[in-house]
Protein backbone atom coordinates (compact mmCIF):
# COMPACT_ATOMS: atom_id res chain seq x y z
CA UNK A 1 0.00 0.00 0.00
CA UNK A 2 2.97 2.02 -0.39
CA UNK A 3 1.17 3.95 -3.26
CA UNK A 4 -1.57 5.66 -1.22
CA UNK A 5 -1.36 7.29 1.79
CA UNK A 6 -4.79 8.01 4.46
CA UNK A 7 -5.83 11.61 4.98
CA UNK A 8 -8.70 13.59 6.09
CA UNK A 9 -10.47 14.63 3.02
CA UNK A 10 -12.56 18.33 3.35
CA UNK A 11 -16.31 17.38 3.78
CA UNK A 12 -15.94 13.62 3.39
CA UNK A 13 -14.01 12.29 6.06
CA UNK A 14 -11.21 9.70 5.56
CA UNK A 15 -10.04 9.06 2.01
CA UNK A 16 -6.94 7.78 0.31
CA UNK A 17 -4.25 10.09 -2.18
CA UNK A 18 -2.11 9.16 -4.02
CA UNK A 19 1.45 8.94 -2.89
CA UNK A 20 3.01 9.14 -5.96
CA UNK A 21 2.50 10.23 -9.84
CA UNK A 22 0.37 7.54 -12.11
CA UNK A 23 -0.48 7.35 -15.50
CA UNK A 24 -3.34 5.86 -17.29
CA UNK A 25 -3.98 2.21 -17.00
CA UNK A 26 -1.65 1.67 -13.75
CA UNK A 27 -2.46 0.06 -10.35
CA UNK A 28 -2.87 1.82 -7.10
CA UNK A 29 -3.08 -1.46 -5.65
CA UNK A 30 -5.36 -5.30 -5.31
CA UNK A 31 -6.92 -6.07 -2.24
CA UNK A 32 -8.09 -9.63 -0.98
CA UNK A 33 -11.29 -9.85 0.79
CA UNK A 34 -11.12 -10.21 4.42
CA UNK A 35 -13.99 -12.77 3.82
CA UNK A 36 -16.57 -13.18 1.13
CA UNK A 37 -19.14 -15.40 0.24
CA UNK A 38 -21.78 -16.96 -2.25
CA UNK A 39 -24.70 -15.19 -3.01
CA UNK A 40 -27.41 -17.48 -1.88
CA UNK A 41 -28.90 -18.02 -5.86
CA UNK A 42 -25.64 -19.05 -6.90
CA UNK A 43 -24.64 -21.40 -3.76
CA UNK A 44 -24.86 -24.60 -6.21
CA UNK A 45 -23.51 -23.42 -8.93
CA UNK A 46 -20.26 -21.74 -7.82
CA UNK A 47 -17.31 -22.64 -5.86
CA UNK A 48 -17.42 -21.58 -2.45
CA UNK A 49 -13.48 -21.29 -2.62
CA UNK A 50 -12.54 -20.14 -5.95
CA UNK A 51 -15.64 -18.32 -6.84
CA UNK A 52 -15.10 -20.46 -10.27
CA UNK A 53 -18.58 -21.14 -11.94
CA UNK A 54 -18.47 -24.82 -12.64
CA UNK A 55 -21.30 -27.20 -14.64
CA UNK A 56 -20.16 -29.87 -11.82
CA UNK A 57 -19.83 -28.97 -8.13
CA UNK A 58 -19.12 -31.10 -5.42
CA UNK A 59 -20.96 -30.62 -2.32
CA UNK A 60 -19.46 -30.74 1.09
CA UNK A 61 -20.34 -34.21 2.89
CA UNK A 62 -21.62 -32.65 6.30
CA UNK A 63 -23.30 -29.43 6.03
CA UNK A 64 -24.54 -30.12 2.11
CA UNK A 65 -24.74 -26.77 1.20
CA UNK A 66 -21.27 -25.58 0.32
CA UNK A 67 -19.84 -26.63 -3.07
CA UNK A 68 -16.30 -27.13 -4.38
CA UNK A 69 -14.32 -27.83 -7.80
CA UNK A 70 -12.94 -30.56 -6.25
CA UNK A 71 -11.01 -31.67 -3.22
CA UNK A 72 -8.08 -29.05 -3.98
CA UNK A 73 -10.62 -26.30 -3.87
CA UNK A 74 -12.67 -27.83 -0.16
CA UNK A 75 -9.08 -27.98 1.62
CA UNK A 76 -8.14 -24.67 0.27
CA UNK A 77 -11.75 -23.08 1.81
CA UNK A 78 -11.94 -25.43 4.81
CA UNK A 79 -10.32 -23.04 7.22
CA UNK A 80 -12.68 -20.48 6.27
CA UNK A 81 -15.79 -23.02 6.51
CA UNK A 82 -15.17 -25.72 9.26
CA UNK A 83 -17.10 -23.29 11.61
CA UNK A 84 -19.54 -22.15 8.98
CA UNK A 85 -19.99 -26.08 8.31
CA UNK A 86 -20.32 -26.93 11.87
CA UNK A 87 -22.82 -24.18 12.43
CA UNK A 88 -24.87 -24.81 9.33
CA UNK A 89 -25.38 -28.32 10.58
CA UNK A 90 -26.37 -27.20 13.87
CA UNK A 91 -28.84 -24.49 12.75
CA UNK A 92 -30.89 -27.10 10.29
CA UNK A 93 -30.11 -24.53 7.21
CA UNK A 94 -27.79 -21.70 5.34
CA UNK A 95 -28.90 -18.66 6.69
CA UNK A 96 -28.87 -15.86 3.98
CA UNK A 97 -25.76 -14.58 2.58
CA UNK A 98 -25.51 -11.57 4.82
CA UNK A 99 -25.38 -13.51 8.13
CA UNK A 100 -23.46 -15.99 6.68
CA UNK A 101 -20.70 -12.99 5.64
CA UNK A 102 -20.89 -11.61 9.35
CA UNK A 103 -20.61 -15.16 10.46
CA UNK A 104 -17.34 -15.38 8.63
CA UNK A 105 -16.29 -12.12 9.61
CA UNK A 106 -16.64 -12.50 13.33
CA UNK A 107 -15.19 -15.64 13.09
CA UNK A 108 -11.60 -14.04 11.51
CA UNK A 109 -12.38 -11.16 14.30
CA UNK A 110 -12.09 -13.48 16.72
CA UNK A 111 -8.79 -15.90 15.50
CA UNK A 112 -7.00 -12.48 14.06
CA UNK A 113 -8.41 -9.50 15.82
CA UNK A 114 -9.72 -6.87 13.60
CA UNK A 115 -6.21 -5.57 12.15
CA UNK A 116 -5.44 -8.88 9.49
CA UNK A 117 -3.12 -8.06 7.74
CA UNK A 118 0.24 -5.54 7.33
CA UNK A 119 -1.27 -3.72 4.42
CA UNK A 120 -4.20 -2.77 6.09
CA UNK A 121 -4.93 0.55 6.35
CA UNK A 122 -8.06 0.60 8.38
CA UNK A 123 -9.66 -1.58 11.23
CA UNK A 124 -12.94 -2.97 11.08
CA UNK A 125 -14.17 -1.38 14.15
CA UNK A 126 -13.21 2.08 12.62
CA UNK A 127 -15.39 1.54 9.05
CA UNK A 128 -18.57 3.30 8.88
CA UNK A 129 -21.88 2.02 10.12
CA UNK A 130 -24.45 4.54 9.26
CA UNK A 131 -26.63 2.64 11.68
CA UNK A 132 -27.96 6.04 13.07
CA UNK A 133 -29.11 7.40 9.25
CA UNK A 134 -31.14 4.41 8.62
CA UNK A 135 -35.17 4.24 8.98
CA UNK A 136 -36.91 2.36 10.94
CA UNK A 137 -38.24 0.00 8.42
CA UNK A 138 -34.26 -0.63 7.26
CA UNK A 139 -33.49 -1.10 11.10
CA UNK A 140 -36.53 -3.29 11.54
CA UNK A 141 -34.64 -5.81 8.95
CA UNK A 142 -31.99 -5.62 10.18
CA UNK A 143 -32.72 -6.84 13.61
CA UNK A 144 -34.82 -9.96 12.05
CA UNK A 145 -31.16 -10.41 10.00
CA UNK A 146 -29.98 -10.58 13.69
CA UNK A 147 -32.41 -12.32 15.30
CA UNK A 148 -31.34 -15.29 13.04
CA UNK A 149 -27.77 -14.65 13.71
CA UNK A 150 -27.90 -14.67 17.30
CA UNK A 151 -29.48 -18.22 16.68
CA UNK A 152 -27.52 -18.99 13.90
CA UNK A 153 -23.87 -18.30 16.01
CA UNK A 154 -22.59 -21.12 17.76
CA UNK A 155 -22.60 -21.08 21.95
CA UNK A 156 -18.95 -22.44 21.41
CA UNK A 157 -18.16 -19.91 19.94
CA UNK A 158 -17.11 -16.23 21.48
CA UNK A 159 -20.29 -14.43 22.38
CA UNK A 160 -20.13 -10.50 20.97
CA UNK A 161 -22.58 -7.50 22.14
CA UNK A 162 -25.49 -7.17 20.04
CA UNK A 163 -24.52 -3.56 19.35
CA UNK A 164 -20.81 -5.10 17.98
CA UNK A 165 -23.01 -7.52 15.96
CA UNK A 166 -25.26 -4.18 14.46
CA UNK A 167 -21.95 -2.66 13.82
CA UNK A 168 -20.42 -5.20 11.49
CA UNK A 169 -24.06 -5.88 9.63
CA UNK A 170 -24.34 -2.03 9.18
CA UNK A 171 -20.83 -2.89 7.98
CA UNK A 172 -21.54 -4.77 5.21
CA UNK A 173 -24.64 -2.95 4.24
CA UNK A 174 -22.55 0.34 3.47
CA UNK A 175 -19.26 -1.51 2.66
CA UNK A 176 -19.78 -4.87 0.88
CA UNK A 177 -18.69 -5.31 -2.38
CA UNK A 178 -19.70 -7.87 -4.73
CA UNK A 179 -17.15 -10.27 -5.70
CA UNK A 180 -17.43 -12.43 -9.27
CA UNK A 181 -16.76 -15.28 -10.79
CA UNK A 182 -13.59 -16.11 -13.15
CA UNK A 183 -14.49 -13.96 -16.06
CA UNK A 184 -15.16 -10.95 -14.51
CA UNK A 185 -18.23 -10.00 -16.00
CA UNK A 186 -21.08 -11.73 -13.24
CA UNK A 187 -21.06 -10.62 -9.39
CA UNK A 188 -21.97 -14.22 -7.33
CA UNK A 189 -20.98 -13.35 -4.12
CA UNK A 190 -20.38 -10.50 -1.76
CA UNK A 191 -17.09 -9.78 0.47
CA UNK A 192 -15.11 -7.08 2.36
CA UNK A 193 -12.39 -4.94 1.24
CA UNK A 194 -11.91 -2.19 3.92
CA UNK A 195 -8.89 -0.65 2.29
CA UNK A 196 -11.68 -0.12 -0.49
CA UNK A 197 -14.09 1.08 1.77
CA UNK A 198 -12.02 4.51 2.25
CA UNK A 199 -12.11 5.56 -1.08
CA UNK A 200 -14.31 8.12 -1.56
CA UNK A 201 -16.97 8.83 -4.21
CA UNK A 202 -16.70 11.27 -7.13
CA UNK A 203 -19.14 11.13 -10.32
CA UNK A 204 -15.92 11.43 -12.27
CA UNK A 205 -13.83 9.53 -10.75
CA UNK A 206 -9.52 8.90 -11.62
CA UNK A 207 -9.61 5.18 -10.82
CA UNK A 208 -11.90 1.81 -12.54
CA UNK A 209 -12.26 -0.78 -9.81
CA UNK A 210 -12.85 -4.40 -10.89
CA UNK A 211 -13.75 -7.58 -8.65
CA UNK A 212 -11.51 -10.57 -9.78
CA UNK A 213 -12.27 -13.82 -7.92
CA UNK A 214 -11.95 -12.69 -4.46
CA UNK A 215 -9.90 -9.73 -5.18
CA UNK A 216 -10.73 -6.15 -6.48
CA UNK A 217 -8.74 -4.08 -8.13
CA UNK A 218 -7.65 -0.41 -8.30
CA UNK A 219 -6.83 1.31 -11.41
CA UNK A 220 -6.08 4.85 -13.27
CA UNK A 221 -8.57 6.33 -16.21
CA UNK A 222 -6.05 8.97 -16.33
CA UNK A 223 -2.65 11.11 -14.87
CA UNK A 224 -3.01 11.69 -11.08
CA UNK A 225 -0.72 13.78 -9.28
CA UNK A 226 0.97 12.70 -6.24
CA UNK A 227 -1.13 14.07 -3.54
CA UNK A 228 -4.67 13.63 -5.38
CA UNK A 229 -7.55 12.32 -3.91
CA UNK A 230 -8.52 8.66 -5.04
CA UNK A 231 -11.63 8.27 -6.15
CA UNK A 232 -14.06 5.70 -7.68
CA UNK A 233 -17.73 6.15 -8.90
CA UNK A 234 -20.78 4.28 -6.70
CA UNK A 235 -23.25 4.96 -8.99
CA UNK A 236 -23.44 5.32 -12.78
CA UNK A 237 -22.57 8.76 -14.62
CA UNK A 238 -26.09 8.32 -16.73
CA UNK A 239 -27.95 9.81 -14.32
CA UNK A 240 -28.93 13.05 -13.96
CA UNK A 241 -27.17 14.74 -11.24
CA UNK A 242 -30.17 14.77 -9.14
CA UNK A 243 -30.77 11.47 -9.42
CA UNK A 244 -27.02 10.12 -8.44
CA UNK A 245 -27.73 12.50 -5.32
CA UNK A 246 -30.60 10.78 -4.50
CA UNK A 247 -29.28 7.45 -4.69
CA UNK A 248 -26.18 8.31 -3.03
CA UNK A 249 -28.13 10.02 -0.23
CA UNK A 250 -30.67 7.12 0.11
CA UNK A 251 -27.75 4.23 -0.50
CA UNK A 252 -24.92 5.53 1.31
CA UNK A 253 -25.88 8.49 3.06
CA UNK A 254 -24.24 11.32 2.07
CA UNK A 255 -24.90 14.34 -0.09
CA UNK A 256 -22.64 14.62 -3.17
CA UNK A 257 -21.04 17.86 -3.85
CA UNK A 258 -18.77 16.43 -6.39
CA UNK A 259 -17.48 19.64 -9.72
CA UNK A 260 -20.20 17.74 -11.60
CA UNK A 261 -23.37 17.18 -9.47
CA UNK A 262 -22.53 20.86 -8.53
CA UNK A 263 -22.53 21.81 -11.59
CA UNK A 264 -25.07 19.80 -13.22
CA UNK A 265 -22.52 18.94 -15.98
CA UNK A 266 -24.05 16.97 -19.14
CA UNK A 267 -27.38 16.99 -17.24
CA UNK A 268 -28.32 19.48 -20.59
CA UNK A 269 -26.99 16.71 -22.91
CA UNK A 270 -28.44 13.82 -21.26
CA UNK A 271 -31.96 15.45 -21.53
CA UNK A 272 -31.47 17.33 -25.00
CA UNK A 273 -33.88 17.94 -27.97
CA UNK A 274 -32.22 16.65 -31.58
CA UNK A 275 -30.74 19.78 -33.63
CA UNK A 276 -31.24 19.30 -37.60
CA UNK A 277 -29.77 22.26 -39.27
CA UNK A 278 -29.72 24.24 -36.46
CA UNK A 279 -33.73 23.96 -35.71
CA UNK A 280 -33.84 22.58 -32.35
CA UNK A 281 -37.69 21.06 -31.12
CA UNK A 282 -39.65 23.12 -28.29
CA UNK A 283 -39.68 22.72 -24.74
CA UNK A 284 -42.72 21.39 -24.96
CA UNK A 285 -42.08 18.61 -27.28
CA UNK A 286 -39.40 17.06 -25.88
CA UNK A 287 -40.92 16.96 -22.36
CA UNK A 288 -43.72 15.10 -24.23
CA UNK A 289 -40.94 12.58 -25.57
CA UNK A 290 -39.36 12.38 -22.81
CA UNK A 291 -42.79 11.63 -20.48
CA UNK A 292 -43.43 8.65 -23.63
CA UNK A 293 -39.98 7.16 -23.16
CA UNK A 294 -40.24 6.77 -19.62
CA UNK A 295 -43.27 5.45 -19.92
CA UNK A 296 -42.62 3.08 -22.30
CA UNK A 297 -39.67 2.35 -20.07
CA UNK A 298 -41.55 0.62 -17.22
CA UNK A 299 -43.57 -1.34 -20.46
CA UNK A 300 -40.26 -2.64 -21.63
CA UNK A 301 -39.16 -4.09 -18.41
CA UNK A 302 -42.25 -6.13 -17.77
CA UNK A 303 -41.73 -7.51 -21.58
CA UNK A 304 -37.96 -8.04 -20.58
CA UNK A 305 -39.08 -9.98 -17.07
CA UNK A 306 -41.84 -12.10 -18.79
CA UNK A 307 -39.52 -13.27 -21.62
CA UNK A 308 -41.57 -11.34 -23.92
CA UNK A 309 -38.79 -10.52 -26.29
CA UNK A 310 -40.67 -10.00 -29.46
CA UNK A 311 -43.12 -7.38 -27.40
CA UNK A 312 -40.32 -6.08 -26.24
CA UNK A 313 -38.41 -5.19 -29.25
CA UNK A 314 -42.29 -4.04 -30.48
CA UNK A 315 -42.06 -1.39 -27.79
CA UNK A 316 -38.66 -0.19 -28.02
CA UNK A 317 -38.88 0.16 -31.77
CA UNK A 318 -42.12 2.28 -31.85
CA UNK A 319 -40.92 4.08 -29.20
CA UNK A 320 -37.43 4.94 -31.06
CA UNK A 321 -39.56 5.34 -34.33
CA UNK A 322 -41.79 8.40 -32.79
CA UNK A 323 -39.49 9.85 -30.34
CA UNK A 324 -35.82 9.59 -32.66
CA UNK A 325 -37.03 12.73 -34.34
CA UNK A 326 -37.19 14.61 -31.71
CA UNK A 327 -34.77 13.78 -28.93
CA UNK A 328 -30.90 14.20 -29.02
CA UNK A 329 -28.83 10.88 -29.44
CA UNK A 330 -27.49 11.64 -25.67
CA UNK A 331 -30.95 11.46 -24.63
CA UNK A 332 -30.53 9.21 -21.48
CA UNK A 333 -33.91 7.50 -21.97
CA UNK A 334 -33.02 6.61 -26.04
CA UNK A 335 -30.26 5.28 -25.37
CA UNK A 336 -31.98 3.12 -22.96
CA UNK A 337 -33.50 1.87 -25.76
CA UNK A 338 -30.55 1.59 -28.08
CA UNK A 339 -29.20 -0.71 -25.86
CA UNK A 340 -32.07 -2.30 -24.73
CA UNK A 341 -32.83 -3.28 -28.86
CA UNK A 342 -29.07 -4.07 -29.48
CA UNK A 343 -28.83 -6.84 -27.12
CA UNK A 344 -31.83 -8.27 -27.77
CA UNK A 345 -31.99 -7.82 -31.53
CA UNK A 346 -29.00 -9.61 -31.51
CA UNK A 347 -30.05 -12.87 -29.42
CA UNK A 348 -33.03 -12.98 -31.89
CA UNK A 349 -30.07 -13.02 -34.06
CA UNK A 350 -31.29 -10.09 -36.24
CA UNK A 351 -27.68 -8.84 -36.09
CA UNK A 352 -28.03 -6.17 -38.71
CA UNK A 353 -30.50 -4.70 -36.47
CA UNK A 354 -28.52 -5.00 -33.38
CA UNK A 355 -25.55 -3.66 -34.68
CA UNK A 356 -27.37 -0.20 -35.85
CA UNK A 357 -28.92 0.54 -32.39
CA UNK A 358 -25.18 -1.00 -30.63
CA UNK A 359 -23.39 1.99 -33.07
CA UNK A 360 -25.87 4.64 -31.71
CA UNK A 361 -25.25 3.58 -28.04
CA UNK A 362 -21.54 3.81 -28.40
CA UNK A 363 -21.99 7.46 -30.21
CA UNK A 364 -23.87 8.83 -27.35
CA UNK A 365 -22.05 6.86 -24.41
CA UNK A 366 -18.87 8.80 -26.10
CA UNK A 367 -20.28 12.16 -25.96
CA UNK A 368 -20.91 11.57 -22.31
CA UNK A 369 -18.79 9.48 -20.90
CA UNK A 370 -15.09 9.70 -19.22
CA UNK A 371 -13.00 8.51 -22.46
CA UNK A 372 -11.72 5.42 -20.68
CA UNK A 373 -15.09 4.70 -18.67
CA UNK A 374 -15.38 0.84 -18.07
CA UNK A 375 -19.35 1.08 -19.57
CA UNK A 376 -18.23 2.70 -22.58
CA UNK A 377 -15.92 -0.13 -23.17
CA UNK A 378 -17.55 -2.84 -22.68
CA UNK A 379 -20.70 -1.29 -25.10
CA UNK A 380 -18.01 -0.73 -27.73
CA UNK A 381 -17.34 -4.70 -27.09
CA UNK A 382 -20.82 -5.24 -27.69
CA UNK A 383 -21.26 -2.96 -30.80
CA UNK A 384 -17.97 -4.85 -32.08
CA UNK A 385 -19.36 -8.33 -31.84
CA UNK A 386 -22.65 -6.91 -33.43
CA UNK A 387 -21.01 -5.89 -36.36
CA UNK A 388 -19.05 -8.58 -36.87
CA UNK A 389 -22.09 -10.54 -36.77
CA UNK A 390 -23.65 -8.67 -39.34
CA UNK A 391 -20.60 -9.00 -41.36
CA UNK A 392 -19.55 -5.50 -41.05
CA UNK A 393 -15.95 -6.41 -40.44
CA UNK A 394 -14.80 -2.79 -41.27
CA UNK A 395 -17.19 -0.78 -38.15
CA UNK A 396 -16.88 -4.41 -36.35
CA UNK A 397 -13.02 -4.32 -36.48
CA UNK A 398 -12.39 -0.33 -35.20
CA UNK A 399 -15.17 -1.19 -32.42
CA UNK A 400 -13.24 -4.25 -30.95
CA UNK A 401 -9.49 -1.70 -31.43
CA UNK A 402 -11.72 0.83 -29.34
CA UNK A 403 -13.18 -1.30 -26.55
CA UNK A 404 -9.67 -3.47 -26.29
CA UNK A 405 -7.72 0.37 -25.89
CA UNK A 406 -10.54 0.89 -23.15
CA UNK A 407 -10.32 -2.50 -21.08
CA UNK A 408 -6.45 -2.18 -21.83
CA UNK A 409 -6.90 0.51 -18.94
CA UNK A 410 -9.77 -0.07 -17.18
CA UNK A 411 -9.10 -4.06 -16.71
CA UNK A 412 -5.17 -4.63 -17.49
CA UNK A 413 -3.88 -7.29 -20.18
CA UNK A 414 -4.34 -10.09 -18.17
CA UNK A 415 -8.03 -9.85 -17.47
CA UNK A 416 -10.51 -12.83 -19.01
CA UNK A 417 -12.30 -9.94 -21.10
CA UNK A 418 -8.81 -8.16 -22.24
CA UNK A 419 -7.42 -11.49 -22.87
CA UNK A 420 -10.78 -12.31 -25.30
CA UNK A 421 -10.48 -9.07 -26.96
CA UNK A 422 -7.37 -9.49 -27.79
CA UNK A 423 -8.30 -12.90 -29.87
CA UNK A 424 -11.35 -10.66 -31.18
CA UNK A 425 -8.66 -8.06 -32.48
CA UNK A 426 -6.32 -10.32 -33.94
CA UNK A 427 -9.33 -12.38 -35.55
CA UNK A 428 -11.51 -9.57 -37.14
CA UNK A 429 -7.75 -7.94 -38.56
CA UNK A 430 -7.57 -11.04 -40.21
CA UNK A 431 -10.40 -10.95 -41.47
CA UNK A 432 -10.46 -7.17 -42.64
CA UNK A 433 -7.47 -7.78 -44.81
CA UNK A 434 -8.87 -10.89 -46.48
CA UNK A 435 -12.09 -7.99 -46.53
CA UNK A 436 -10.32 -6.10 -48.30
CA UNK A 437 -8.27 -8.53 -50.77
CA UNK A 438 -11.88 -9.89 -51.93
CA UNK A 439 -14.72 -9.04 -50.59
CA UNK A 440 -16.94 -11.85 -52.52
CA UNK A 441 -14.30 -14.50 -51.00
CA UNK A 442 -14.73 -13.36 -47.81
CA UNK A 443 -18.35 -13.27 -47.94
CA UNK A 444 -18.27 -16.53 -49.18
CA UNK A 445 -15.65 -18.24 -46.49
CA UNK A 446 -17.73 -16.53 -43.96
CA UNK A 447 -21.19 -17.79 -44.70
CA UNK A 448 -19.67 -21.69 -45.09
CA UNK A 449 -17.69 -21.15 -41.67
CA UNK A 450 -21.37 -19.86 -39.96
CA UNK A 451 -23.33 -23.30 -41.02
CA UNK A 452 -20.18 -25.12 -39.45
CA UNK A 453 -20.25 -22.93 -35.98
CA UNK A 454 -22.65 -20.04 -35.39
CA UNK A 455 -21.58 -16.91 -33.72
CA UNK A 456 -22.24 -16.62 -30.37
CA UNK A 457 -22.15 -13.23 -28.25
CA UNK A 458 -20.41 -13.22 -24.84
CA UNK A 459 -21.72 -12.86 -21.54
CA UNK A 460 -21.81 -8.98 -20.45
CA UNK A 461 -23.77 -7.61 -18.09
CA UNK A 462 -27.98 -6.50 -19.34
CA UNK A 463 -26.99 -3.10 -18.80
CA UNK A 464 -24.60 -0.41 -17.29
CA UNK A 465 -26.66 0.28 -14.29
CA UNK A 466 -26.94 -3.56 -13.84
CA UNK A 467 -23.11 -3.48 -13.71
CA UNK A 468 -23.13 -0.94 -11.42
CA UNK A 469 -25.29 -2.94 -8.94
CA UNK A 470 -23.43 -6.22 -9.31
CA UNK A 471 -20.09 -3.80 -8.01
CA UNK A 472 -21.55 -2.51 -5.15
CA UNK A 473 -23.37 -5.13 -3.48
CA UNK A 474 -26.84 -3.44 -1.69
CA UNK A 475 -29.12 -5.16 0.63
CA UNK A 476 -32.75 -5.68 -1.19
Amino acid sequence: MENVAVFDSPGKGRGLKASKEFWAGDVIFTEPSVSAVVFDGHSERICHSCFRRQDKLQRCGQCKFAHYCDRTCQRAGWAEHKQECSAIKAYGKAPNENIRLVARIMWRIDKEGSVMSDMQLVTLDELEDHLNDMTEDELKEFKVDIHNFLDYWPRNSKQHTVEYIFHIFGVINCNGFSVSDQRGLQAVGVGLFPNLCLVNHDCWPNLNNITFFIKIELRSLGKIEAGEELTVSYVDYLNLSEERQRLLKTQYFFDCTCEHCKGRIKDDLKMAGREVDGVKPSEDQVKEATDFCFEMLEKMENARISGNYHELVKICQNTVDKTEPILADTHIYLLRMYSTLSEVQAYLQHFEDAAEYARKMVDGYMKLYHPNNAALGMAAMRAGVTHWQAGLIEVGHGMICKAYAILMVTHGATHPITKDLEAMRIQTEMELRMFKQNEYVYHSMREAALKNKPMTMMHEPKSVEEGIKNLFHRRK
